[in-house]
């Protein structure tokens, strides 16, 4: 029902910035919640940003706070992720998802899945 399709990874320095895009389609974008997510090499998925439906609060995961920002378009149905300062811990795989109702740092309450960019920090 609901697509999302990201865009925007690449392979950069360490201290380079990034922009990541998601666009979502097959549903009402500003009703429900946007979510970042990341997987490294032999790591789990876990939770980088997200922003709410209604109010547009964020959230952020401590590795990432100062230097990442979340943000939505309702009009383009599109949120972002601006990376800033990029480290190469934050080499990973990165996937946008969405809920309805309430934020959730949990991988698993997300309902819609985006395929992932591939994101390479080289030091």
């Amino acid at each position: 029902q609901v697509r999302l399709v990201e865009s925007g990874g690449g392979l950069v320095q360490a201290g380079v910035s990034l922009r990541l895009s998601c666009v979502a389609s097959g549903r009402t974008f500003s009703a429900y919640a946007m979510g970042w997510f990341r997987q490294a090499p032999g790591k789990e998925r876990e939770f980088v940003a997200a922003i709410s439906g209604n109010n547009g609060r964020t959230y952020y995961a401590d590795p990432v706070k100062g230097r990442f920002t979340i943000s939505r378009d309702d009009a383009k149905s599109t949120v972002y992720l601006q990376m800033n300062s990029l480290k190469p811990e934050d080499t990973a795989v990165y996937s946008c998802s969405t809920k309805f109702g309430l934020v959730s740092r949990r991988a698993a309450d997300y309902d819609y899945w985006g395929q992932g960019t591939q994101v390479t920090v080289s030091s």
